[in-house]
């Protein structure tokens, strides 16, 4: 039954019926009708942020960690452009949020009034703008259940001061569960069934949908059954247990011998992930003629695109991968995959005891290796921890040392910008206030959004960060480093010497920490990072600990 009130009323309405319990913001003064209302819903948490990346990396990560679509308030046109870059990530990496900001009086339109839905329909699923306050419960209503719709995303959503104040009757009725688990096609699976039982070395690639559809008891199926080598492809979430002794790692294009050692399989599984993105041009194709990919993803459009593909399936991964070890488990030579698994699994660890010789000589070193940092580290937190991890260049140590069997072991901050760790930190405790949380966080990435320190103690969001300080960009370096050696080939690239990318005023994070309110420590001695952990962990309020580590390259 329809009811008349408010927009403003209506927006809090329609979001209390969505379910909506954390409110990621930064207000302004068009925003002042929906903030003025706050008081009458003592269910919304409004977790307030100094800068609009804070917001968004706290949305991002929420949304991630619950599975739910999160809500973010941005302010008017300059703060909603201060959030489009982790905006774009989550329209790349398929995060459901629903961003929405407030507008001047819809009469200004011939003075200063910025198009806003204009403004972000370029890193948005969908983009609008309300006039009317009667818009408001369907306009929502269809926000809500196109983020969370594949392909999910960012949504936008403006408001006029004519839309929030004015007066209709309306109907508050959510979005409902939109059930787009869709199932491969049965000639799909008979043909990649035959071509994987064929084949005499084939190997997984896994993303993150694997874990968004639930996957990872499936692909332990798969390549248990079939003895396959086991990689993730780049991004953030736990798509395989790094425990497994057929996991080889996080893969990468980035070296010549990383991609000469895709010639060793004639046939590639790729679940759950756009194939081969990369930030370099590596060839619009990567397999050689010889070798054979299959594909599997929920999105239409995916399968296929960034490489030639033999047989593309468009599923949920879960349901594909069922299907699939069905078909496969009637057909396959169990002699022919033990012989082959006991190789992938000496592959598997020779490359961990290979990556452990490479780091032992600078293990007991000053300043502390990156190696040596994630170890300890690694060595010291509770069990039922959550790791963010925003270690930027230095992720293949973070990933060698913290176990990630399940999804929510590791929560990685994805997408080409940097910025995200300390708002993802935090957006992930308010997910898991039971568990501990830490954020492995780059310098460079945490003074982006270094104001969300005051957020953490404001709202006693009690995670921990801990800071990577090399003083540095390092991923600058190591970034033109690969781009110099294996782009253009030149014998002696910028390597450490790239011009400004070195922090040459060094800052002190935890003087910064202490200004806002946080317990802080300045490590300096890997002996001494234990202790500090354990103290940040107990000291009852959100902590810092700034770590300093070698940045060589």
């Amino acid at each position: 039954m329809s009811q008349k009130m408010s927009g403003k009323q209506a927006v809090l309405e329609m979001l209390k019926a969505e379910g909506i319990e954390y409110i990621f913001g930064n207000p302004g003064t068009s925003e002042g009708p929906l903030v003025d209302m706050l008081g009458e819903y003592p269910e919304f948490s409004y977790i307030m942020a100094l800068q609009e990346s804070v917001a968004m990396g706290m949305g991002e990560s929420f949304a991630r960690s619950t599975e739910k679509t999160a809500f973010v308030s941005l302010h008017v046109d300059s703060g909603l452009a201060n959030g489009i870059a982790l905006m774009l990530d989550a329209l790349n990496s398929g995060t459901p949020m629903v961003v929405t900001s407030a507008n001047y009086d819809s009469r200004k339109i011939n003075e200063t009034k910025t198009d806003l839905a204009e403004l972000v329909r370029p890193v948005t699923k969908w983009a609008v703008e309300l006039d009317l306050p009667d818009q408001i419960p369907s306009v929502l209503r269809r926000a809500f259940n196109e983020a969370n719709s594949h392909p999910k995303g960012p949504v936008y959503v403006g408001f006029t001061a004519n839309a929030l104040e004015g007066m209709a009757d309306m109907n508050i009725v959510p979005s409902s569960k939109v059930h787009d688990d869709v199932i491969p096609s049965p000639a799909g699976i008979r043909e990649a069934s035959k071509l994987l039982t064929q084949a005499k070395n084939p190997a997984l690639m896994v993303g993150d949908r694997v874990s968004d559809d639930k996957a990872l008891n499936e692909a332990v199926a798969i390549a248990d059954l079939l003895g396959m080598a086991v990689f993730q492809s780049r991004g953030a979430e736990v798509s395989f247990p790094t425990s497994h002794p057929q996991y080889q790692g996080i893969h990468s294009l980035r070296s010549q011998e990383s991609r000469e050692s895709l010639r060793e399989f004639d046939v590639i599984l790729a679940v759950g992930m756009d194939t081969f993105d990369e930030l370099f041009y590596w060839g619009d194709v990567i397999l050689d003629g010889s070798q054979k990919l299959i594909h599997i993803d929920p999105i239409p459009g995916r399968v296929g695109r960034s490489e030639p593909t033999d047989i593309g399936i468009i599923s949920n991964c879960k349901t594909a991968l069922a299907e699939l070890i069905s078909q496969v488990s009637e057909t396959v030579d169990q002699n022919l995959v033990e012989t082959r698994k006991t190789q992938v699994i000496s592959d598997a660890s020779s490359q961990r005891t290979a990556y452990e010789d490479s780091v032992r000589e600078k293990w007991n070193s000053i300043p502390i290796s990156p190696a040596r940092m994630m170890s300890e580290l690694a060595k010291s937190i509770p069990k039922n921890s959550i790791v963010v991890d925003d270690s930027i260049s230095n992720r293949a140590a973070m990933r060698h040392y913290f176990p990630a069997n399940e999804r929510n072991d590791i929560r990685g901050v994805r997408g080409q910008s940097i910025g995200g760790g300390i708002g993802a930190t935090m957006g992930t405790k308010c997910a898991f206030p039971d568990r501990p949380v830490l954020g492995i966080i780059g310098d460079g990435s945490a003074m982006m959004t270094v104001q969300g320190l005051w957020t953490a103690a404001n709202d006693n969001i009690p995670c921990v960060f801990v800071i990577c300080n090399n003083g540095m960009y390092r991923v600058l370096k190591v970034n033109f480093n690969v781009y110099q050696k294996e782009i253009l080939h030149e014998p002696e690239p910028a390597g450490d010497n790239l011009l400004y990318s070195d922090f040459v005023t060094p800052f002190n994070l935890c003087t910064i920490a202490e200004g806002m309110g946080l317990h802080s420590e300045r490590v300096t001695d890997p002996n001494e990072i234990s202790g500090a952990v354990e103290r940040a962990l107990s000291c009852g309020k959100p902590a810092l600990i700034d770590i300093v580590i070698d940045g060589k390259i």
